[in-house]
């Protein structure tokens, strides 16, 4: 199993990316929406959180090594989530990752399916089987969507997983939903940075 991967990164194309590390050249795939952050990083020492699986028809003895990789444990935690929903496979859910992660989690808690069905490879079937199954189960990597009518919540893919962790805690403390998200909220538009969970949650009671 290879559960993360650090190297130059030496080309970035439309599906995957070629990461240098020693004496191989690996061949990651990678969902659309980080194509695009890290295209510009082209010559620089990148790292991934992978997902290892084996592509292809067992019966036919075809069988592919692949690696799709993420920038953060939260982006992969909700990619694995994502494929659970029967119809939705490996395959599928990277064509359809075209948004950040909670933007696409918002969509299936506010169960938009008309939104959902435009993510490529999905339509309107599968869009309602993705909220039948994970419209519970997406709150906190939804956490970091807008709301109606505000700005994006700027945060790196470390950061979102430290505040979607941070609002579990919340949860476990005795918070209510609401209650948790308004005080991350309050917490990411503040401009601090925090590099762990108890941080944040120190911050949250210091106010």
């Amino acid at each position: 199993m290879i559960s993360g991967i650090t190297g130059k990164l030496t080309a970035v194309f439309e599906e995957y990316i070629i990461l240098q590390a020693g004496f191989f050249d690996f061949e990651v795939m990678i969902p659309e929406y980080t194509r695009r952050k890290v295209q510009m990083q082209v010559g620089n020492e990148v790292s991934f959180f992978t997902i290892f699986y084996l592509d292809g028809n067992p019966a036919q003895g075809r069988l592919n090594p692949k690696l799709i990789g993420f920038q953060s444990e939260f982006e992969r935690e909700f990619f694995e989530l994502f494929c659970s929903v029967d119809g939705v496979g490996s395959k599928k859910a990277l064509r359809a990752m075209v948004h950040p992660v909670e933007e696409v989690a918002h969509a299936i808690k506010e169960q938009d399916a008309k939104f959902l069905a435009t993510l490529p490879g999905v339509g309107p079937a599968t869009a309602e089987r993705i909220i039948a199954k994970l419209r519970r189960k997406v709150t906190k990597f939804a956490l970091l969507a807008p709301s109606d009518g505000e700005t994006p919540i700027s945060a790196t893919p470390v950061e979102a997983g430290i505040f979607a962790d941070a609002f579990q805690a919340l949860l476990a403390l005795g918070h209510s939903e609401t209650e948790a998200r308004k005080k991350i909220e309050k917490l990411t538009r503040s401009g601090q940075e925090f590099r762990t969970v108890q941080e944040v949650i120190s911050a949250v009671y210091a106010r």
